[in-house]
């Protein structure tokens, strides 16, 4: 999991209305949010996210891949014809035969056509067409898996993305308010060193330190720019569009979420997990696939029928005449009895039931790295939730330590080393109380969402 990392830590600003008006991108012709809050961004990625549009359109490939061997049990019809002109420049006469009638001809060039319609139909060969249809069916459900899989990545990675655009934001206004407090402690410093109450060394620290704070607001708000930019690329907006992102208050309810077992979160996401249901369906069509190349040792059957006629030049008969002669009639059966092909039989079936031990591998590693995922996600929310009990314990005391010592300060009992310290102890005990504050509800949601509950803030 993915450690959010921000300089700054704050309290956020509660807006306390959710604006619910759209607008239209009238370029791609898509209906995008005024105001995104975190189901909006999941709505709109869901349908504008390129890696998702690509799997519906494999899915849909896979539709037409059904359809394919659904028309291999059917029979196939085919015309043909054939029009040739022979020259002989040496050859006195010729004898040609068409149909039944030998035709004499004393033309050094003629011609001649044919036409055909025949039809075949393979109607046994081992149940392998019935097999191909079972796994294109299995195949398409995969495809389908696959999309949905997709989904649960993209929802997964806005939400660790727009949690960290609202830690990033509240990073924002604790430099903010840190910037304001060490101006005020700056001035305060001059009053005191016009007083000759402090040195110049000390009063040099106290402007160092503006600066300082400064530059990690700076920091802060690139850090926020660079979450919303990755943000806009998840959705597939346009970078220089700038978003109106909707940042809720969220209270100690949120963070102290009671937190299902491991074994629940577990059980549910092997029942609902997409990849899960892929791998199984693979190795489904896995052994579909030894029955179908085990169908290379069965003999085929197939039936064929036909109808044709054709034509020369140098007959007494018209054209029509010959057509009507010619005509002809034809049915066939054929059997076809596999009896020494190259191995390639017994190469394929060897090679189907080796795919089918990769997929159960496959299934077994699916499973496997699903539990590692789900107590990685419990470990870190349950450490998060203590982590923020004990550091609000923390920065309870230390506000209170800050406090007495800047009072001391102002009335010169302190020095600027001393208030300095104590105000980065608060800067630390803030910064660990946001980290645990966002970890924690980061994956207690992402736990529900494994559940089969949606994302929600």
């Amino acid at each position: 999991m993915a450690v959010i990392a921000v300089l700054g830590m704050g309290i956020l600003t509660d807006i306390s209305a959710q604006n619910s008006s759209v607008q239209t991108d009238t370029q791609n012709e898509v209906v995008t949010p005024v105001q995104w809050d975190l189901q909006s961004c999941i709505d709109y990625a869901l349908q504008q996210n390129i890696t998702i549009r690509k799997n519906r359109v494999n899915a849909e490939s896979t539709q037409i891949d059904v359809k394919t061997a659904k028309a291999a049990l059917f029979p196939s019809l085919s015309f043909s014809t054939g029009q040739n002109m022979v020259n002989r420049p040496y050859q006195e006469s010729s004898n040609t035969v068409s149909g039944s009638e030998i035709i004499k001809s004393t033309s050094k060039t003629s011609y001649n056509g044919n036409y055909g319609l025949n039809a075949s139909w393979t109607v046994y060969n081992g149940n392998k067409r019935l097999n191909t249809i079972k796994q294109e069916k299995l195949n398409n459900q995969v495809a389908g898996l696959e999309v949905a899989t997709s989904e649960n990545s993209i929802q997964e990675s806005i939400a660790q993305t727009y949690i960290q655009i609202l830690y990033a934001a509240e990073s924002v206004k604790v430099n903010e308010n840190t910037l304001q407090v060490s101006i005020a402690q700056r001035d305060r410093g001059q009053e005191l060193l016009n007083a000759g109450s402090i040195a110049k060394s000390d009063f040099a620290q106290l402007e160092a330190q503006v600066s300082t704070d400064r530059y990690q607001l700076v920091t802060a708000q690139a850090t926020l720019q660079d979450y919303k930019l990755q943000l806009k690329q998840l959705l597939e907006l346009d970078g220089e569009n700038e978003m109106n992102i909707y940042l809720p208050s969220l209270s100690d309810n949120s963070v102290l979420t009671p937190l299902p077992t491991k074994k629940d979160v577990y059980a549910s996401a092997l029942a609902i997990r997409p990849e899960i249901e892929a791998s199984k369906l693979n190795v489904e069509a896995s052994e579909l696939g030894i029955d179908i190349a085990k169908a290379g040792y069965l003999p085929s059957i197939s039936l064929s029928a036909g109808i044709g006629t054709n034509h020369t030049s140098g007959s007494d008969f018209t054209f029509g005449e010959q057509m009507k002669n010619g005509w002809n009639n034809s049915i066939g059966l054929s059997v076809s009895v596999p009896i020494f092909n190259n191995r390639q039989t017994k190469s394929a079936v060897q090679k189907a039931i080796l795919q089918r031990e990769t997929s159960m591998l496959s299934l077994l590693d699916e499973q496997k790295a699903l539990y590692k995922t789900i107590e990685g996600l419990w470990l870190d929310a349950n450490s998060a939730q203590q982590r923020y009990v004990a550091a609000n314990e923390k920065l309870k005391s230390t506000q209170i330590s800050y406090d007495l010592i800047s009072e001391q300060f102002d009335l010169g009992m302190k020095n600027t080393v001393e208030l300095l310290t104590e105000k980065n102890n608060l800067l630390q005990a803030q910064q660990e109380q946001l980290q645990a504050k966002y970890m924690a509800i980061l994956n207690a949601q992402l736990l529900k969402f494994y559940q089969g509950d949606k994302l929600a803030l």
